[in-house]
């Protein structure tokens, strides 16, 4: 425990220190300016507590963003418009719903390509292709268009999120299927089993590992696909709504919150699959 938690423990505290520095370097323009209109010095101890505590400063330090995070989580009723537990729950919303959508769609197309020639050389190569295109590019046309159709709300963001989330879950999926070689297959031959035998009692199985290592990827793009998709709407909740507002009206702290709530957010979805990753490993007799 203490070999785990000391590099950790030492990186975080490296991290830090060098951010409040960044925050005096960054801040320090705007205080020494205020001083010299009030005709005033100021000493170094002044200059760090002012730097530190400024309002909209360009970098907030950590623990203006610590108290930020509390006040909006903590102090706040849950259903309050200023609740970031309430933005992250409806950028949760479209996150969950778009990366079932690219699962879905990701494993789909890695069957197909697996086991169809045709897929693998024409629909291959267009799947790589569509992860060249900015998604702030994408995001605009997306919404317009599914707007049009008369379809808003959490779709056109769950769409978003699937668009990024759908690639990992391909190339993982298409690796995992693979991954038997070929004695594995010629036994499976050898006892005159089906392709359908073949890919739930070995292609299948055999993918897992690869499955969930794509889904820890598929779910943190799918996190971010909400939150650019809230961006081009002008959505007035979510995460994205947050930055966006932040941006707006210059509060520097807000949008670091935003972010912040957004990595913690990612941080659990990925530690909730790495769990069912143990569990279902386990179960099926594979090392972990």
């Amino acid at each position: 425990m203490t070999r785990t938690l000391l590099p950790v423990l030492t990186v975080v505290a490296a991290i830090v220190a060098i951010w409040y520095a960044a925050a005096i370097w960054l801040n320090a323009p705007w205080a020494l300016d205020s001083a010299a209109r009030a005709d005033r010095e100021l000493g170094f101890s002044e200059l760090v507590a002012d730097t530190w505590s400024q309002d909209k400063p360009k970098l907030p330090a950590p623990h203006q963003v610590a108290v930020e995070v509390w006040d909006t989580t903590v102090e706040k009723k849950i259903t309050s418009k200023r609740s970031l537990v309430y933005h992250a729950w409806i950028t949760l919303s479209a996150t969950l719903a778009g990366f079932a959508l690219g699962t879905l769609l990701g494993i789909a197309l890695a069957v197909g390509i697996v086991y169809n020639r045709t897929m693998d050389m024409s629909v291959m190569p267009w799947v790589i292709a569509s992860q060249t295109i900015p998604i702030l590019a994408i995001a605009p046309m997306i919404i317009v268009v599914l707007n049009a159709v008369g379809i808003s709300g959490l779709l056109p963001k769950a769409v978003i999120s699937m668009y990024l989330s759908f690639f990992p879950v391909v190339v993982g999926m298409v690796k995992g299927l693979r991954s038997p070689d070929a004695m594995q297959l010629d036994q499976m031959r050898t006892w005159n089993a089906s392709a359908q035998q073949t890919f739930w009692k070995l292609r299948l199985p055999s993918s897992m590992p690869y499955l969930f290592t794509s889904l820890k990827i598929g779910v943190a793009a799918s996190l971010v696909g909400a939150i650019v998709g809230e961006l081009p709407t002008g959505a007035v909740a979510g995460l994205g709504a947050r930055l966006l507002a932040g941006s707006y009206y210059g509060q520097t702290i807000q949008i670091w919150s935003a972010l912040f709530m957004a990595a913690a957010l990612a941080a659990a979805l990925v530690a909730l699959i790495g769990l069912v990753q143990r569990v279902t490993l386990e179960r099926m007799g594979m090392a972990r």
